[in-house]
């Protein structure tokens, strides 16, 4: 199983580098970095189960009514890629599940 995100920037519509992102399962964290370049994030190999993923968007974001947004999802098959874009503006988000 592996995991990626993407995280692009809405009002720029460009991508979003260096968000800080952190993903947690049963309330430890399992892995932490930050987007490249071109606002991805992968090779983390989380098990079965519950995950957490948490952007810090108020680290990348000056002024932003979402400081943090957290997206919780499940691992049914742990021999699937999931991956979880995020995108992102000041007063809006929104993510689904990718390819």
């Amino acid at each position: 199983m592996s995991f990626s995100t993407h995280v692009l920037n809405a009002v720029t519509g460009r991508p979003a580098a260096g968000v800080p992102v952190r993903l947690e399962r049963g309330g430890q964290v399992v892995a932490e970095g930050r987007t490249d370049a071109d606002g991805r994030l992968k090779g983390w190999n989380p098990e079965a189960g519950v995950h957490r993923v948490v952007f810090d968007t108020g680290a990348y974001l000056d002024d932003t009514f979402y400081p943090e947004v957290v997206v919780t999802f499940t691992v049914t098959d742990p021999d699937q890629h999931y991956h979880v874009p995020l995108l992102l503006s000041p007063y809006a988000y929104s993510t689904y599940r990718g390819s």
